[in-house]
C-alpha cells in the first residue's frame, strides 16, 4: 500500500539511498513524495540524478513530513534529531538507523508522545536482500509500525524485537555480512590452495555461499538437517566438517557475535 504524505531523510548514503530507490521501486512512495537531506554536494547530485527526489544540504531545510528517517553515522544521530525536529509534527512517525544510539538519545528533540522506532537494517539491504529488526519506542502504535515495516519491507525481511535485543541484533545481522564476506574470501584463497584459478575459485566461493543460503531459506529446513544430507558416512565433506570443529569454528563465531555485541552496547553507554 502506498505511503501518504512526505518522507523526509537525513542521510544519502549507502543506506539512506537504497531506502529511497526501494521505496520508489516497491511503489511504496512517489519521487515527488521524498526529500534527503545530505551535506555531501557529489551524493546530493547523484541521488538527484538517479532517483528524481528533492535533495537539500541540510536537516533542518527538511518540514511538513509524515516520516522523518535519520540515516546517519551513530555520533551525528542525537545533533540530526534536533535539526530536523521541527520538520514533523506530534504524531508523525520518526525511524532511527544507527548501532548504539538507543531511542532515549534522540526523544529529547521531539514532542513526548512523538512515535520512534529504532531499526538496524545490514548492508545486503542494498540489493534488496536486507534484513531490518525494528525496535519500536512506547509511543508506537500498531498502525506505525506497519508502516515503519513497510518502509524496511521494500529492501528485505523485518522482525520486530525490543529495543533492548537491538545490540545482539547488530552482533547478528548487523555485522554479519562481514563475517560471511570473510568467509566466502576464505573459502577462494582455499580453492586457490588447491590448485584452482583465482576467478574460478571466487566463483565457486561465492555462489556456494549464496545457494547454501537460499536452500536453507526456501526449503525451511534446520541447517543442521541441510548439512546432514550434505554429509556422507567416511565422505569428504566430514573430513572437512572434522578439522572445522576441530578449529572451534562455531565457538569463533559466538565469540565474533558477542564481541560485536558487546561494543553496541558500549556505544550506546557512550
Amino acid at each position: 500500500m502506498a505511503i501518504k504524505g512526505r518522507i523526509g531523510l537525513v542521510g544519502g548514503g549507502n543506506m539512506g539511498s537504497a531506502l529511497v530507490k526501494g521505496l520508489l521501486a516497491a511503489g511504496l512512495a512517489g519521487a515527488d513524495q521524498v526529500v534527503v537531506a545530505e551535506q555531501d554536494q557529489a551524493r546530493r547530485a547523484a541521488l538527484a540524478a538517479e532517483t528524481g527526489v528533492a535533495v537539500v544540504a541540510s536537516a533542518g531545510e527538511l518540514d511538513n513530513l509524515a516520516v522523518l528517517i535519520l540515516a546517519v553515522k551513530p555520533p551525528d544521530i542525537p545533533a540530526c534529531a534536533r535539526q530536523a525536529a521541527g520538520a514533523v509534527e506530534p504524531g508523525s512517525l520518526v525511524i532511527t538507523l544507527a548501532a548504539g544510539v538507543p531511542l532515549a538519545k534522540v526523544a529529547g528533540a521531539f514532542d513526548p508522545d512523538q512515535p520512534l522506532v529504532r531499526a538496524m537494517p545490514n548492508t545486503p539491504a542494498l540489493i534488496g536482500q536486507g534484513v531490518t529488526a525494528l525496535a519500536p519506542g512506547a509511543g508506537v502504535g500498531q498502525a506505525d509500525l506497519t508502516l515503519a515495516t513497510d518502509i524496511f519491507g521494500a529492501v528485505g525481511q523485518v522482525v520486530v524485537v525490543t529495543e533492548k535485543a537491538l545490540d545482539a541484533v547488530t552482533g547478528l545481522s548487523g555485522s554479519g555480512p562481514a563475517y560471511v564476506f570473510l568467509f566466502i574470501e576464505a573459502l577462494a584463497d582455499a580453492g586457490v590452495a588447491q590448485g584452482l584459478d583465482r576467478a574460478i575459485a571466487l566463483t565457486l566461493a561465492r555462489q556456494t555461499v549464496a545457494g547454501a543460503a537460499r536452500l536453507a531459506i526456501e526449503s525451511g529446513e534446520h541447517p543442521a538437517t541441510l548439512k546432514d544430507r550434505v554429509t556422507s558416512p567416511g565422505g569428504t565433506t566430514i573430513s572437512g566438517l572434522h578439522v572445522l570443529e576441530r578449529g572451534g569454528l562455531r565457538g569463533l563465531v559466538m565469540d565474533a557475535v558477542a564481541a560485536a555485541t558487546d561494543r553496541s552496547r558500549e556505544l550506546g553507554e557512550s
